[in-house]
């Protein structure tokens, strides 16, 4: 992870944009380069930031209702046409709906505007490393409703097919991410270092061919596991 962190800031609301630029300051390694009021415009701006070779964000802190634009299709743009980027929604609604709609987008990452600033830094440079974040109330069980589980048996098939091809331990990580764990709860719950943690997610994405921790958490229960 790079020593300093480029983060955009997305919504619709001047003031919001403004807490929330107070609140990444708190951290020295964290640098708001880019603030957009829609979808639309944080595009434009990535956009315009690769023809010019400049550098894009690492991390993007995303509102869900915007005009223009709204987060969660801004999201899905922005994680095919830049996918080094990272996004994290952050929304004032806690509603299954939002949760699934960014996730399927392709967030790493789903927030209450209520965050209280350690636990925001802590997201976004987690978010940065490649880590999901969710908050508390988004469970298993809610990730899962999201997920339709009547795919054709040969897709499960295909999907199982992969997941045979990763050691016991890749399994076992691949399981509890599944169930929402962290990289901390994964190396307490079976008992190995954080950077062991980190090092069998990095595997396990090569492996898989995904992009984040969200997908692979996808993909296990799409495989019907």
């Amino acid at each position: 992870m790079p020593d300093r962190l480029r983060i955009m800031l997305v919504d619709d609301q001047p003031m919001a944009r403004r807490g929330f630029a107070l609140m990444l300051r708190r951290s020295p390694n964290l640098t708001v380069v880019a603030e957009a009021s829609n979808g639309q415009e944080a595009l434009d701006l990535l956009t315009a930031a690769r023809e010019e070779a400049a550098p894009l964000p690492h991390v993007i802190l995303m509102d869900v209702r915007m005009p223009v634009l709204d987060g969660i299709e801004t999201t899905r743009r922005i994680t095919r046409a830049f996918p080094s980027v990272k996004v994290l929604v952050l929304t004032t609604y806690d509603e299954d709906d939002y949760a699934f709609g960014a996730l399927t987008a392709g967030a790493s990452g789903y927030l209450l505007k209520d965050v209280r600033t350690p636990d925001l830094i802590t997201a976004v440079q987690a978010v940065a490393r490649g880590d999901a974040i969710l908050t508390p109330r988004i469970t298993r069980q809610v990730i899962e409703r999201g997920i339709p589980r009547a795919l054709p048996h040969h897709q499960q098939t295909e999907m199982r097919a992969l997941l045979d091809l990763l050691t016991p331990r890749e399994r076992d990580i691949a399981r509890l991410i599944a169930d929402g764990d962290s990289n901390a709860e994964i190396a307490e719950r079976l008992a190995i270092e954080p950077g062991s943690v980190r090092r069998n997610v990095s595997r396990l994405l090569t492996k898989l061919n995904l992009r984040d921790r969200v997908q692979i958490a996808v993909h296990w229960h799409k495989a019907g596991l």
